[in-house]
């Protein structure tokens, strides 16, 4: 799943290619075109809603497997030429889809109290409705830190180089809306509720400290997914779900959630739908504790409604971000404070990306 939509939605928006042909698709009643994603999470939201959605309505779900960029939506919209229903965007995505009026509101009227009262709060948006919660995670190799020996369990510990000696490695800030951020700050000693809004001289001051012994800034969850399967790190921070799939594997690779940064995708009804009913359909019943449930058993990705956890084993709910004792221990990114715009018309995504490029190449 690629997790770079955010850089793009908070800056100018330019004219892309449609996603699609011009024309606009004649889309029956009992149809419904869904950004489904690809790869492993693309199987698993066909198995635990797409599929199960077709026998309880008898409405065909359409996958749609690739990233939908805000430029496309854009383009879908003020164009009348809506040919896609149900979109699965990062927050920012959402938060600047539904400011520029590209997405319909959530009809919640429709959604069982008992449903919606489970759902967590920030998961329940105006116009989104969280699919799945994800995290970076700190992971150690189990071969290079055993666990009979003592481990990093902080950011702190991990800038702690003499102490915890062994390859690093970190996700890169080339971006602005992702990066070692909020780890550089609580390894400098700020606490998680004191995070935002971000001291962005103190950040990279941090940063200083550990640069020399990083071996790889990574770029996407595949590359460290690669690094973990090599062992080419030997403890760094990575996407949870990433490194499930490898401890399901047999990987020698372990993970602590302590401190863990968590954010989410949401689902979205596209602005013009000719099926917007049924979309608001589609999603409601991907909300539903049941359908979460199945689907945090095909990818260990949390599920938003707490309710999921009650037909989820204890042992496979331990694992997820969305856990109650992972929720504690964890920290939910501020999407508004990177989409924030200064006087120098900048947002502290593009500030934060501005000032990686430069402090990189020193």
């Amino acid at each position: 799943m690629r997790r770079r939509e955010f850089l793009t939605t908070l800056s100018t928006i330019a004219i892309a290619a449609p996603y699609v042909s011009r024309r606009v698709w004649a889309q029956s009643q009992g149809e419904l075109r869904v950004q489904l994603y690809g790869g492993d999470v693309g199987k698993a939201n066909i198995e635990a809603y797409a599929k199960p959605f077709e026998t309880e309505t008898g409405i065909k779900v359409i996958p749609i497997t690739d990233d939908i960029s805000l430029p496309q939506l854009e383009l879908m919209v003020t164009q009348n030429n809506v040919t896609i229903d149900v979109v699965a965007a990062s927050p920012a995505t959402n938060m600047v889809a539904a400011q520029k009026g590209y997405l319909e509101k959530i009809d919640y009227s429709i959604y069982r109290k008992e449903e919606l009262d489970a759902i967590l709060e920030f998961a329940k948006q105006p116009y989104g409705v969280a699919g799945e919660v994800y995290s970076w995670v700190m992971f150690y190799n189990e071969e290079y830190f055993p666990a009979n020996k003592p481990r990093p369990t902080s950011w702190a510990e991990f800038w702690d180089v003499k102490k915890f000696p062994g390859v690093r490695t970190l996700e890169t800030g080339q971006y602005g809306s992702e990066g070692p951020w909020e780890e550089a700050l609580l390894a400098d000693g700020v606490a998680a509720d004191s995070i935002y809004p971000m001291d962005i001289d103190r950040v990279f001051a941090s940063l200083d400290k550990i640069k020399p012994h990083i071996r790889k800034w990574w770029t996407t969850g595949s590359e460290v997914q690669q690094m973990l399967r090599e062992k080419a790190a030997d403890i760094g921070n990575c996407y949870d779900g990433r490194a499930a799939l490898l401890i399901d594997e047999g990987a020698p690779v372990e993970i602590t959630r302590n401190q863990a940064k968590l954010t989410c995708d949401y689902w979205g009804v596209v602005k013009g739908s000719p099926n917007a009913q049924n979309a608001q359909k589609f999603i409601e019943f991907a909300t539903r504790a049941k359908n979460q449930a199945a689907f945090a058993q095909r990818i260990a990705y949390g599920p938003p409604n707490l309710n999921a956890y009650k037909l989820i084993p204890e042992e496979r709910g331990r694992r997820l971000s969305t856990h109650p004792d992972n929720l504690a221990s964890g920290i939910l990114l501020n999407t508004k404070w990177y989409s924030e715009i200064g006087s120098d018309g900048l947002s502290n995504a593009e500030r934060l990306r501005d000032r990686w490029n430069q402090w990189i190449l020193l």
